[in-house]
């Protein structure tokens, strides 16, 4: 029998993932399972605060999506009510 060699197989070498992609599927794997875990353990703590959530929305909606109420600063009227 014969050893063959295959380091020159395709003429390009070998490339894996690099460290910080395989240091961020840790990362990503442990927040899934971290979040498993105290969602398991915490989950009455959870559900009650889910019954407070659009009361809390309520006042975030409020602030980001009514624009200022009016206030218009791209708007280049004058304050005589004439367009111009």
């Amino acid at each position: 029998m014969s050893v063959q060699d295959h380091s020159g197989y395709g003429g390009r070498p070998q490339e894996g993932m690099s460290t910080k992609a395989k240091a961020g599927l840790v990362l990503v794997g442990f927040l899934v399972i971290a979040g498993a875990l105290l969602f398991t353990e915490h989950r009455a703590h959870v559900l009650g605060l889910l019954l407070w959530l659009p009361l809390l929305a309520c006042p975030l909606m409020h602030f980001f999506m009514h624009g200022g109420h009016g206030h218009h600063h791209g708007d280049v009227r004058s304050s005589d009510g004439r367009g111009n």
